[in-house]
């Protein structure tokens, strides 16, 4: 429960003055949140110095100033002239006209009373060489000046939300910090907060908000550090917390006799890498241990994930118990069957499939084999959470493609066995940072070598104005028996307009190629209904088409070992690791594969660099570094989505060496105080609800 310390914090933005119910929907888009706290989290990214307070005959042209005037006289426009509207003002050396276009006549009467004193504050500019200020940011009445005539943070801002506004409402979030006085002790070691020169906690949240000089604004400024640090700890704390709450829950020792095993190695038309091996001997010490099994499987784009996940759940057969496997998309499910069934019936292993398409008599006939023990692994999609889908005696859970479920999906198929041990597989490889912040309570093994034979893409980047060419040697290479993808520009925000570019462009490529092909130029898209995906990949797969037009529909999992030819317009529009994985569908059968670049002039610094990298390498691991770099962490993750976690003070990536100082202090506290009992443990408990990290603590993972 939450320490109602924090309560103030985490009351709606709602209860704050000018936070109504149409503003503060706005707000939280902007900000990240809808609770007060979260405006503690959104720090300024520059700064107005308002100090400087001449007489208006020596203000300097293009300065921002704040002067203390008298008001002299109001120069209303004409109606419907489109002049604005103009207010005199003087102080003892001359006069400045304030300009403000539809200008209320009544509101800037009471705003500025003829003959009062005002202090006013904005940039100075020079009109027929007379000095006036176009819309002043502020205009108070003298007992308020010290309010203006200070160094002014400026804050991140989105559409419909004003500065002033922003300011305010953060001033108010401020005020709400608890009394220093109501705090438990520090939580950060006091040797570290030393060597540091770090402030205690308010004082830095304080600090941040009140930026003096440019300086102040610096990511490696103490104040910052402290902040970013105290959101690592919390990180690292809740991790290494889950970790070892799946380490003391009791499971239960697995071991296989290796006759299953040995039959699928038998039938595979290739030996394991040496990567593939060293997994398994991980993995297999897990499942033989008696705490319960929580492993992420790193693997680049074809480095044989599905075979360890095969080996893994044979060793659960193999023991007299079932596995399930669970993908993302009903596609997925179904081509995790079309690789295993060949293989699980040269072992004698009994297969099933769910998929949510299932109904019925068939459906029933399935949960009734699974539930008497006749099915030794299911594979299905999220089917396979609902509450009917018993089991007889599940033992381990491999998951594909980790970041397209919830947390609380994991948990519930975990949930149907006794002390399961769950396996978890990522489409490409995650960077080594990220690895350790968003996955830390997991054991870690890493596919890095690719089975013998496989040929990398050659990969050539292309100005979209050559369409014509590229169009041509698709045929020439259709005709050569090839089979091509053809990817269509990402549109943002926008499934149907992604549709839409598809459709057209099927049509436009039909109809080039049509003499030729007929109708062998199929479409695939995220609109389509399941059943309608499927038949076309398996017509594509097949005989049935030779060009298939795409959306990324095909990024992830989707194997036709025939297709050797990828074009993919736009692909200035992409991610490194969406490109990464579509190209990853190419070239599976061991022959050469080409993938062809589109981009549309001129590249942006960024598209440059991400289309360099794809056409100098195909390592996997290299490639997820350049896009951390390249696009930050939570892009990389889509973090928002997947109940990971959000870093709002700190890019893990420019702070390693804080992150490697937070590991080791969360170490040190969950070797010494894992119950968070002892002298500092009210502190850390308060950390960790104070960054939203306690429902990190109950849910994070399998856990």
């Amino acid at each position: 429960m939450r320490p109602s310390l924090l309560d103030p914090l985490f009351r709606p933005l709602t209860s704050l003055k000018g936070a109504g119910k149409t503003m503060a929907p706005l707000i939280a888009r902007l900000i990240g949140g809808d609770k007060v706290v979260d405006l503690l989290w959104h720090l300024p990214s520059g700064l107005v110095d308002r100090r400087f307070s001449p007489l208006i005959a020596e203000a300097p042209d293009g300065v921002v100033v704040t002067l203390t005037v008298v008001v002299e006289a109001h120069q209303e426009p004409p109606p419907r002239s489109p002049s604005p509207y103009r207010v005199v003002c003087r102080d003892a050396s001359g006069f400045v006209t304030l300009v403000f276009f539809h200008g209320r006549a009544r509101y800037l009467n009471d705003l500025l009373p003829v003959g009062e004193t005002r202090v006013i504050s904005g940039k100075v500019e020079r009109f027929g060489g007379a000095p006036q200020i176009v819309h002043p940011t502020h205009v108070v009445p003298l007992a308020e000046a010290e309010a203006v005539c200070r160094v002014e943070p400026v804050y991140p801002l989105s559409g419909g939300v004003a500065g002033k506004v922003l300011a305010r409402l953060i001033a108010q979030a401020l005020d709400d910090i608890p009394d220093p006085a109501a705090w438990p002790d520090e939580w950060i070691d006091a040797p570290l907060k030393a060597r540091e020169g770090w402030p205690g906690w308010i004082d830095a949240l304080r600090a941040v908000h009140a930026p003096e000089e440019a300086e102040d604004l610096r990511p490696d400024h103490p104040a910052r550090r402290r902040l970013a640090y105290d959101e690592l700890l919390a990180t690292q704390l809740a991790l290494l917390l889950v970790r070892r709450a799946a380490r003391t829950v009791r499971g239960r020792p697995i071991v296989g006799t290796g006759a299953l095993r040995a039959k699928v190695l038998a039938a595979l038309p290739f030996a394991l890498t040496g990567a593939q091996s060293r997994s398994l001997a991980e993995i297999d010490g897990d499942m033989a241990s008696p705490a319960r099994m929580l492993r992420l499987l790193q693997g680049d784009v074809g480095s044989g994930k599905t075979v360890v996940a095969l080996l893994t759940m044979l060793t659960a057969v193999e023991a007299g118990a079932q596995a399930a496997l669970m993908a993302p998309t009903e596609i997925l499910a179904r081509q995790h069957i079309e690789t295993l069934a060949p293989l699980c019936a040269s072992a004698g292993v009994r297969l099933g499939l769910l998929t949510g398409r299932d109904k019925g008599r068939a459906r029933a006939a399935l949960l009734e084999a699974l539930a008497a023990g006749e099915i030794d692994i299911l594979v299905g999609t999220h089917a396979l959470f609902q509450d009917d889908v018993v089991f007889a005696a599940l033992a381990v859970v491999v998951v594909d493609e980790q970041h397209r479920f919830g947390v609380h999906q994991r948990l519930a198929l975990s949930d149907k066995g006794r002390a399961v041990d769950v396996l978890v597989m990522t489409a490409t490889p995650i960077p080594r940072t990220l690895t350790l912040t968003h996955y830390g309570d997991m054991d870690i093994s890493r596919l890095d070598e690719k089975p013998p034979g496989r040929l990398p893409a050659d990969t050539r980047v292309l100005p979209i104005d050559r369409l014509d060419d590229v169009i041509a040697a698709v045929a020439r290479a259709i005709d050569g028996g090839a089979k091509v993808y053809w990817v269509c520009p990402l549109i943002e925000d926008s499934e149907t307009g992604d549709m839409a570019a598809a459709v057209d462009r099927q049509a436009l490529l039909a109809d080039r190629l049509g003499p030729r092909l007929g109708p062998r130029v199929g479409l695939v898209h995220g609109r389509m209904k399941p059943g309608e995906k499927d038949a076309v990949m398996e017509a594509f797969s097949g005989n049935g088409l030779d060009l298939l037009v795409a959306t990324t529909v095909i990024e992830v999992g989707v194997n036709v070992p025939s297709a050797t030819v990828m074009v993919i317009e736009h692909a200035e529009r992409f991610g490194l690791a969406q490109l990464h994985q579509l190209r990853g569908r190419i070239g599976r059968g061991g022959g050469r594969s080409t993938c062809l670049l589109l981009y549309a002039p001129p590249l942006g610094e960024t598209a440059r660099a991400r289309l360099e990298t794809m056409r100098r390498t195909d390592d996997g691991f290299e490639i997820a570094e350049e896009d951390l770099r390249l696009r930050g962490a939570g892009e990389v993750l889509g973090t928002r989505q997947s109940g990971l976690p959000v870093f709002r003070l700190i890019d893990p990536l420019l702070a390693e060496d804080l992150l490697a100082i937070a590991r080791k202090q969360a170490e040190v506290i969950v070797e010494t105080d894992p119950d968070l009992a002892g002298p500092h443990g009210a502190a850390l408990r308060v950390l960790l609800y104070l960054f939203e990290r306690d429902a990190a603590v109950r849910t994070l993972r399998s856990g």
